[in-house]
């Protein structure tokens, strides 16, 4: 492997020489950096990433420990972290974990299953003297990812920190259902049914407070009977949607894209259309939504943008000494996408 004294001796200047033209100095003469570049690019001299971390006590390495690459919302969560670090001159580190391909549903409230694999992660992160490290969840819940004494910047994506010293990047699911609802009382609608998630999940609970709000807003009674409970899978949005229309609801929001669909499943078995003779509004923006006949209305999750805020936030604390030992919460709000599975009515108060 050669080194920044071989380049010098080669090309008979000094090694600090070589040093100011590789990190982009100016105080070298035109002839000279170019000397010193062709005799890099021929012997494609690599710097030394790790040795120079020791020295500086700064690598600009950040380490990413996803809980699994599985979960739809996490790769596009992570190509925003590794974009925004790429334009600020950070390179990252990716430790996917397997969480849910090892132990499916059933890890989520086992510490011990969790700390078992991220313990040795975040010791490997540690050996390479990483700068900071992002823990990127596959779904929204409280998370007891990293100690209060821990002493290498750190922040959670997708999830809240359970320790108050990290800051937290989430999705605004409470104004997410809010939204949703809202968009369907300014459509006419006021029986409004709701295919929720997983109950006890955070996503469900939030969205749930965001439908609850907007009809209290309306003046709109909340009837309980009107919200099943699906497991966030195709099929359970198919059943859920019997009991509702047998219900009398005009509109059905669903808490994804993929219940979505299952209920468009539904009425086509039973000589009914999404956007006729109900209204069906998604949540996801999965690439599904828009391919169902007709296009889905949904709620899009700015995930790429939930990446690359994170990466900002981190970079920042990085680099201008910011305070992260005060809890802070940030909510990334999502954006309502109009196709036409929405029919507008007329408001019968």
């Amino acid at each position: 492997m050669i080194t920044i004294k071989q380049i010098a001796r080669m090309c008979g200047v000094s090694s600090a020489t070589v040093s100011n033209i590789l990190n982009g100095k100016r105080n070298v003469s035109e002839s000279t950096k170019l000397r010193v570049l062709e005799v890099v690019n021929q012997t494609g001299y690599q710097p030394n990433y790790f040795a120079q971390g020791i020295r500086k006590r700064k690598t600009n390495v950040i380490g990413i420990l996803a809980e699994d690459l599985n979960q739809f919302s996490s790769p596009p969560i992570i190509e925003g972290i590794m974009a925004c670090c790429e334009d600020m001159n950070y390179r990252t580190i990716l430790i996917n974990m397997r969480l849910y391909d090892r132990w499916r549903n059933t890890w989520y409230d086992d510490d011990k299953k969790l700390k078992s694999v991220l313990n040795p992660a975040i010791k490997e992160l540690r050996s390479i003297k990483v700068d900071g490290m992002m823990y990127v969840a596959g779904h929204g819940r409280v998370i007891n990812c990293f100690p209060d004494d821990f002493d290498v910047p750190a922040m959670v994506v997708y999830a809240y920190s359970k320790s108050p010293k990290f800051t937290s990047i989430v999705i605004d699911d409470e104004k997410g259902g809010y939204d949703v609802t809202r968009y369907l009382i300014s459509m006419g609608h006021r029986k409004i049914g709701v295919i929720a998630g997983i109950a006890g999940n955070l996503h469900t609970q939030k969205r749930c407070e965001g439908y609850q709000r907007a009809l209290f807003e309306d003046q709109i009674l909340y009837n309980p009977d009107w919200i099943r409970y699906g497991d966030w899978e195709r099929e359970s949005g198919y059943q859920q949607a019997d009991k509702l229309v047998n219900e009398g609801v005009t509109a059905i929001f669903c808490m994804n894209d993929n219940m979505a669909a299952g209920v468009y499943d539904y009425l086509e078995e039973h000589n009914m259309k999404a956007g006729e003779d109900i209204s069906v509004v998604g949540y996801d923006n999965k690439e599904i939504s828009q391919y169902l006949k007709p296009g889905l209305t949904t709620n899009g999750i700015p995930l790429v943008g939930i990446g690359r805020k994170s990466a900002e936030i981190m970079i920042d604390s990085l680099t201008q000494d910011s305070d992260n030992a005060k809890q802070k919460i940030v909510k990334a709000p999502c954006r309502l996408i109009e196709r036409n599975s929405v029919k507008k009515i007329g408001q019968n108060r």
